[in-house]
């Protein structure tokens, strides 16, 4: 079986260095799936630079965590999904927000339901959804700008997902207290 290496500033390849370095002065440490993408040092960077592009995009905090937390929810990656609660609870993204999408549970702000429901249709049928369903999220109150910011945000997450699905990344300390398991695995795995 392929072992993938969690680097560390040691272990890294000397290209990956520098991103590790930036990645521990934002965060104060290295989390894993940063380690893990450090082997392809241009895997590393493109995460990086699509999350800063992420946050850059006119979608505010709130709804950002909402598109990522979709995402992560329908790839099923219990990495990311504690990695983003975490943020989420630093951000001051609200409770009901993070809690509703850990649970899987509709959102009582309709908006941002919207927001979800279409990301994840997004995520599922691989892009190909309907003008209809296009014209649908713009006329909940989104634009053409937030449908190709939210595809930005599907590319950061495919990288990072997928990643750690094949390297099956070790949850970091920091988001031990975040840990999740799709809903639908926690009701099976308890009967």
């Amino acid at each position: 079986m392929t072992t993938f290496t969690v680097h560390t500033h040691d272990t890294a390849p000397e290209d990956a260095r520098e991103v590790l370095k930036k990645v521990e002065s934002n965060y104060g440490f290295i989390p894993n799936l940063l380690g893990v993408l450090a082997e392809a040092p241009v895997a590393a960077e493109a995460y990086l630079s699509l999350i800063d592009l992420c946050r850059r995009s006119s979608l505010t905090p709130t709804e950002r965590h909402v598109v990522w937390f979709a995402i992560n929810y329908e790839h099923e990656c219990n990495y990311c999904m504690a990695a983003h609660t975490a943020l989420a609870n630093m951000e001051d993204i609200a409770d009901d927000v993070v809690e509703a999408t850990r649970n899987g549970a509709p959102y009582s702000d309709q908006r941002l339901q919207e927001l979800r429901e279409f990301t994840q249709e997004v995520v599922l049928e691989r892009g190909v959804v309907s003008p209809r369903r296009v014209e649908q999220f713009i006329a909940a109150g989104y634009t053409k700008r937030n449908v190709l910011e939210l595809l930005t945000a599907v590319a950061s997450k495919v990288l990072s997902n997928y990643a750690n699905h094949i390297a099956k990344t070790p949850l970091d300390e920091a988001f031990s207290a975040c840990a999740w398991k799709k809903p639908s695995e926690v009701s099976t795995l308890e009967n």
